[in-house]
């Protein structure tokens, strides 16, 4: 039987919209579910401010009156007149392994695209580069983390035959935490720290992170400002963010290098792998889901690394280092026997470089595609 294609129009299909990826995948043992709070304001327009500088629609495709497929379109205005761009995106793109129900979910998107005037498809790709991105093309192997998404492969195979070829690549590394600490770290971490020019922040309470956070973000909008994809954050996006993540930081995995004047130089933010206790909870935090999130936190012996960055101008002073080595010291403290490196762009080399420094390996890889289409 064809399938139909829809707009969102009631609480019945905005509920099928955010708990299709489950009916799909719930059997599959790598998947993990999304905290649902957190999903049911994201594609609110009325809870997620981003639905204010951006054109936005979510999808369904239905075959028989049973949803089998969901997607969303964004036109980010903002993000096309810095980068001088006019991109359409697609992103949390969800079907089983049926091209039908792929060609019908990108061709209303493209179709819509070109209708506001959008000349090339990106995705997957969301809001934000904060936002999960990509199809993983490697390590289906490995559990995802709380900021990526997990897909099966044959999503890649889907978008490929509809005419999508390669945009850019992500990696994912895999970083041992040593026994002891490389001596030729400590010796990093001497220089910078001489005649005082630098000071490391370190946290046990979370209320002292507060009055950091602006600041910590003001200084992400520098670091990332040539990264792809990154839009620069403005003060409601920063209080947007700060509470998003903020309940979930553990203040031992912040580190904050500050210059002699006070001021943010460079960051390291990573929590513990949260992963076990999602999937318990099937992504609910009530009535237990808080309790396997925060037991899962404690038991893993995984912290994912979720961002960092270093001022431009002390680049080369040893701060990344500085950074590297802080966390390691307080991840091996806790017990943690590895890192996750969060997506790193594949161009970003001098990243790659000092992970691969700390003996890391790629294990995770994520695709973002891209297709011409014609304006209407």
């Amino acid at each position: 039987m064809s399938v139909n294609v829809k707009e969102l129009r009631s609480k019945k299909d905005f509920r099928s919209f955010i708990y299709l990826p489950e009916e799909l995948h719930h059997d599959h043992p790598n998947w993990l579910p999304p905290i649902y709070l957190d999903e049911k304001r994201y594609f609110n327009p009325r809870r997620n401010r981003s639905f204010g500088h951006c054109d936005a629609v979510l999808l369904l495709v239905s075959r028989d009156g049973r949803p089998v497929g969901r997607i969303m379109g964004i036109i980010h205005r903002r993000s096309n007149e810095i980068h001088g761009e006019n991109n359409a995106r697609f992103g949390f793109m969800e079907c089983g392994e049926d091209q039908e129900v792929a060609h019908a979910l990108l061709q209303t998107i493209e179709d819509w695209a070109a209708r506001q005037g959008a000349s090339r498809m990106v995705g997957p790709m969301g809001f934000s580069d904060q936002d999960p991105e990509g199809f993983m093309i490697e390590g289906f192997e490995n559990t995802p983390t709380i900021a990526c998404t997990y897909n099966l492969g044959y999503m890649n195979r889907l978008v490929i035959n509809e005419g999508y070829r390669k945009e850019i690549d992500y990696v994912v590394y895999k970083v041992p935490v040593p026994d002891r600490m490389p001596e030729n770290q400590l010796r990093i971490q001497e220089r910078a720290l001489r005649r005082g020019r630098f000071r490391v922040a370190e946290f046990s309470q979370k209320r002292k992170l507060k009055p950091l956070i602006r600041p910590v973000l003001s200084l992400m909008n520098e670091c990332f400002k040539d990264i792809y994809g990154y839009v620069p954050f403005d003060d409601k996006d920063m209080i947007a963010l700060a509470r998003r993540y903020l309940p979930v930081l553990d203040p031992r995995f912040v580190k904050i290098v500050l210059d002699q004047d006070g001021q943010v130089s460079g960051f390291i933010i990573g929590i513990p792998n949260m992963a076990e206790g999602i999937r318990r909870s099937r992504g609910r935090l009530f009535p237990c889901g808080f309790f396997w999130i925060r037991r899962a936190a404690k038991r893993t012996r995984q912290l994912d690394l979720l961002l960092g960055g270093v001022k431009e101008k002390y680049r080369g002073a040893g701060l990344d280092s500085l950074l590297g080595l802080k966390i390691m010291e307080s991840a091996q403290k806790a017990g943690f026997t590895y890192l996750d490196s969060h997506r790193e762009l594949e161009t970003n080399v001098k990243v790659r470089a000092e992970m691969e420094r700390w003996g890391g390996i790629i294990y995770k890889r994520y695709r973002i595609y891209q297709k011409e289409i014609r304006p209407s």
